[in-house]
Parts: C-alpha cells; sequence; structure tokens
C-alpha cells in the first residue's frame, strides 16, 4: 500500500468535505468510501460508477496544498481505474470538458500501481497553489460499465499563507 515520500503528508486532514462533489457516482457506492477515514481502509467498500466507466470527482481543499503524488487503490483488476486525467483549480469542469480539455497531466495507469495502491509521482511544479484538485477516471481496465475505486490518497504539503487585512499589512510594514 502506499507511502508518503519524504516531507510529504496525507492531505485528507485538509479535504474541505462539504464541498466534494461528484457526478456519475452510485447512490450505494459513494465517494466517502474512497477518502473518508475509517471506510477507505475497507475492501468491502468503494466508490462505484452509475451509469457507465466514467467518473468526475471534484476534491476541494480547506487550504491552498502542493501535491505531490496520489495513490488510486481497487482489489479487482477489471473494475478498477485505468488512467485519470487531473485538472487543478477548475471546480465547475464537467464530463465533456474533461474529455477534450488537456487538463494538468493525464496519467496511464499500470495494474500494479492500482491493484497494490502504489503512489504515482505528479510533475510537482504543475501541482503547487492547489486550491482543488479535478479527477476524471475515463475508462477502467476492463473496459466495463462499472468503474471502481477503493482508495483514493493524495500526498503533498500545504501551503502556507498568512491572511493579513490591509490595516495589519500597513502596520506590519512601517516596522
Amino acid at each position: 500500500m502506499a507511502g508518503c515520500a519524504k516531507g510529504q503528508q496525507d492531505l485528507v486532514d485538509l479535504i474541505d468535505w462539504k464541498s466534494v462533489e461528484v457526478l456519475n457516482q452510485s447512490s450505494e457506492h459513494t465517494w466517502e468510501n474512497a477518502l473518508k477515514k475509517g471506510y477507505r481502509e475497507s475492501d468491502s467498500v468503494y466508490l462505484e460508477s452509475d451509469c457507465d466507466e466514467q467518473i468526475l470527482l471534484h476534491i476541494p481543499f480547506s487550504q491552498q496544498v502542493k501535491i505531490h503524488s496520489f495513490a488510486l487503490h481497487h482489489s479487482e483488476r477489471d473494475f478498477a481505474p485505468s488512467g485519470v486525467k487531473l485538472f487543478v483549480n477548475q471546480p465547475t469542469i464537467g464530463f465533456d470538458e474533461a474529455e477534450d480539455f488537456e487538463g494538468t497531466q493525464t496519467i496511464d495507469l499500470s495494474e500494479a500501481d492500482v491493484l497494490e495502491g502504489n503512489a504515482v509521482a505528479l510533475k510537482f511544479v504543475k501541482f503547487q497553489k492547489v486550491t482543488s484538485l479535478t479527477l476524471f477516471i475515463p475508462s477502467n481496465f476492463a473496459d466495463d460499465d462499472i468503474t471502481r475505486v477503493g482508495r483514493l490518497l493524495l500526498f503533498g504539503q500545504p501551503v502556507f499563507t498568512t491572511n493579513m487585512s490591509k490595516e495589519a499589512w500597513d502596520k506590519a510594514c512601517k516596522t
């Protein structure tokens, strides 16, 4: 199972849970199963597509983050995602845009990466100052109508910033 690279952390505690959105998810197998602690550790629960194999998962963060890598896991090869297209800070993207637009990075997943839950490194320079991440999963290894994600982990680090009012900034600059 995936582990964090040195200096990185699981970003689960920085997800803005009330704003997570998923298009084409089964009502019985929702995103919480793949993302939330306590659910994602179990192989018996998972996120599942509904009408076809595609899933569009929008994950906002409570503060800016840098994303270093991610891990997608599912224990059944045929249902596991075979690729993912990632979009940074594009919260209103739909299926048409996800298919047509280039994306920040597109990754073809290996069977081993998904079955073992290996961390997949991202082009780190493209994943700085991330306020939201959208994952488009276009298909699975069997090209079947059902895609499943048993576990999704995001690794990186928070971007520490100071939110100062104009008055506080002016005072700090005078000292």
